[in-house]
């Protein structure tokens, strides 16, 4: 099966639609599939249920995808840096289901390993917990969460060989993996792609078998979310 597609829209084509959960790479605006937002948003797909660790930045990321309005709920463990996020959700325009953020980490990669739930401690006596299953092991209570599937994962790595194979780059490793393994439906976004067999082994963080389709995205624009300096001497 040939899983590289020519750009961005192409990769999409088909299989996103409205109203699908969509699980997105990243964090801040480090290792996120640019190409495949934007993508995203030329789309016009609406009413999307975002999960991913937060939304980019106003203008950037899946900040675009608040301007146009195309997300109604977000999943997600941060608002920060994104001030649309925080307007929309304090005036009710967004529904947030707030998650922890190991919280979130494992519920995707529970979901990518066909285990549809798990207890935790983190939560517990919060109103993280409020109408879940709190049950007790060993003398200490946990929190029952829900796995997380989507429809469609969008993905960022740094190399791929044509099986799908995906190498991440330092912090751009991030949700990337867990979000991989949730998708129905994996779509990646790559800067250097290699054919099978030139990959070895032991470098795969992801297997192929988790992806869909691949597109190569060389020159991404990699915006640094907060740039801190200090003056010259």
């Amino acid at each position: 099966m040939d899983k590289v597609y020519p750009d961005a829209a192409s990769a999409l084509a088909g299989i996103i639609k409205d109203g699908q959960t969509i699980a997105v790479g990243g964090f801040g605006l480090c290792g996120i599939p640019e190409a495949l937002i934007a993508a995203l948003r030329d789309s016009g797909v609406k009413d999307l249920t975002a999960i991913s660790n937060n939304a980019g930045v106003d203008g950037f990321g899946l900040g675009q995808l608040l301007t146009t309005r195309q997300i109604k709920k977000m999943i997600s463990s941060y608002v920060g840096e994104n001030k649309e996020f925080e307007r929309q959700y304090l005036a009710g325009e967004l529904e947030l289901e707030f998650t922890p953020q190991g919280t979130l980490a494992e519920k995707l990669r529970a979901g990518g390993a066909g285990i549809p739930a798990f207890f935790t401690k983190t939560g517990v006596g919060t109103i993280v917990a409020d109408g879940k299953e709190i049950r007790e092991f060993d003398g200490q209570k946990y929190v029952m969460e829900r796995a997380l599937v989507s429809d469609v994962s969008l993905v960022k790595a740094w190399k791929a060989d044509k099986a799908g194979n995906l190498v991440y780059r330092k912090t751009a490793r991030n949700f990337n993996p867990n979000v991989a393994m949730a998708g129905k439906i994996t779509v990646v976004e790559v800067e250097v792609l290699v054919e099978i067999g030139e990959l070895d082994p032991d470098e795969v963080h992801t297997p192929g078998i988790f992806v869909q389709r691949i597109v190569v995205n060389a020159t991404p624009e990699k915006r640094i979310e907060q740039r801190t300096v200090r003056p010259s001497n």
